[in-house]
């Protein structure tokens, strides 16, 4: 066999300029194989996923597992460029659609029908999922959803979305002079208040700085949504909506347009807590969670036998 055609026939993988998502192999294409998300599970029982804060990852759930794991299989992922789960696709914008996507194999080995519980970007996430995947979605737990398209089809701005817009301006321009860290304090100190990023402990700091390049992505998808409020009316299924009294104005306004909309909603505001309540006060509001994930699941065949006898 002659040794250049050889060579030739088994080229190095190259990026296509044709096709995005394509690898060009000597003659021959291959599409780039689809990133997977990575996810954490524990217990059994009837499904519930999910899905972290912007600049978190899935270890934020994990004190929810260890209470509902005994009921319940509990599933927590990643999202794009989070923990352990790749990073945004480079050849187009991510979406939200895009995250659940990703997330379909997390949402199948759930089974059906799933709770979905989601947390500021991963509320969104949720949100989108519960919408597109009706029927598979038993419930719907949120804190604070950060759909800031709700928003501006409220109102054009300037409206309640205009400090997470300032902020993300501001994270910008840290970032174009090469200081992720005064990027990730402008965010944090914006949803955490300030002098939040500065007692943050030295190993969050940096975890949160390395993802921190994503925050124009994770801001873009949510304002630029298309999923009109009408769609949320829709939605046939218990959800949990849970606020901070001290949050900022954005996450509160969606808060406040998607409890007028949601159909079988149940609004609980936690006084002195802000957006970060998950995080800061996880007991609190990990509590009234299992509450609701508790009252809205099926009954085990044990207790079907009690309430029968």
């Amino acid at each position: 066999m002659n040794t250049a055609a050889a060579d030739a026939a088994v080229a190095p993988a190259s990026p296509s300029r044709l096709w995005p998502g394509v690898i060009e192999l000597g003659s021959r294409f291959a599409r780039a194989p689809a990133p997977v998300a990575f996810f954490r599970e524990q217990g059994s029982g009837p499904g519930v996923v999910c899905l972290h804060s912007s600049a978190g990852s899935s270890s934020q759930w994990r004190g929810l597992m260890d209470s509902l794991s005994a009921r319940c299989h509990v599933l927590a992922a990643d999202s794009y460029g989070a923990g352990k789960t790749p990073a945004w696709p480079a050849d187009r914008k991510a979406s939200l659609h895009d995250e659940v996507a990703l997330l379909e194999p997390v949402f199948a080995r759930a089974g059906d029908p799933f709770t979905l519980v989601g947390h500021s970007y991963g509320g969104g996430i949720a949100l989108i999922a519960a919408v597109s995947r009706q029927q598979r979605v038993r419930a719907l737990v949120l804190y604070e959803p950060t759909l800031f398209c709700l928003l501006d089809e409220e109102m054009p701005p300037p409206n309640e979305a205009d400090g997470i817009r300032e902020t993300i301006a501001g994270v910008k321009a840290a970032l174009a002079a090469a200081d992720p860290d005064a990027a990730a304090e402008r965010f944090i100190d914006y949803w955490a208040g300030a002098g939040a990023w500065a007692a943050m402990p030295e190993a969050r700091r940096e975890s949160i700085a390395a993802q921190i390049v994503n925050a124009e992505a994770w801001a873009d998808a949510l304002l630029t949504e298309s999923t009109p409020l009408d769609a949320f009316s829709r939605l046939r299924i218990p959800v949990l909506l849970m606020v901070g009294s001290k949050s900022p104005a954005s996450s509160r306004g969606v808060a406040r347009v998607l409890a007028s909309a949601l159909p079988q909603v149940t609004v609980v505001e936690f006084d002195g807590l802000g957006h970060m309540g998950p995080l800061t006060h996880p007991e609190i509001v990990n509590e009234v969670i299992e509450n609701f994930v508790t009252y809205h699941q099926p009954l085990a065949r044990a207790d079907l036998a009690r309430v029968s006898a």
